[in-house]
């Protein structure tokens, strides 16, 4: 008669490590860093077309007219800042000035085919952050996009709300 070994006992489950999710201040750290490094990289690029960082900025902006008081509102700085950096834009034919038919008194600021051909190079030319998006596979940018297309309009909100408080 043979004595058969005692049924070993069942291995412990492994589970994987738990992981805790960020925490809101991780999460506000690691977007503060990557735009820190997306905005150098757009600086950078800038820069090789003779383009100051807010001057591209600007560029950036304008996706059809605007009143100098909105850029100045988009970019948060005071509007006197605007009209120098409008001034330098227009002497080197990347953007011009219109009345607005709106209200005369306004000016908006229009891009030329220039300025709208240089912000598209400047665009391409990040490779910093063509590189790190590049890291990511079809789905991950897909969820990326989609979760920063949800937070994209509660962020560009917070002037409405700062203004009813």
């Amino acid at each position: 008669m043979s004595a058969s070994a005692p049924a070993a006992a069942p291995a412990p489950a492994v589970s994987a490590p738990s992981v805790s999710a960020p925490t809101k201040i991780q999460l506000l750290e690691l977007l503060a860093a990557i735009g820190t490094a997306q905005w150098q990289d757009f600086a950078s690029a800038a820069a090789r077309h003779g383009l100051t960082s807010m001057q591209a900025k600007v560029l950036a902006q304008l996706h059809g007219p605007v009143p100098m008081r909105g850029l100045a509102e988009a970019l948060v700085c005071d509007a006197s800042n605007i009209t120098g950096i409008v001034d330098r834009l227009e002497s080197h034919g990347f953007v011009r000035r219109e009345v607005s038919p709106a209200d005369r008194r306004v000016k908006n600021v229009v891009a030329t085919d220039l300025g709208r051909e240089t912000i598209r190079r400047v665009r391409e030319e990040m490779q910093a952050t063509h590189g790190a998006l590049d890291t990511l596979e079809e789905e991950e940018r897909a969820t990326l996009y989609g979760l920063l297309e949800r937070l994209r309009p509660v962020m560009e909100d917070r002037d409405t709300d700062r203004d009813r408080a």
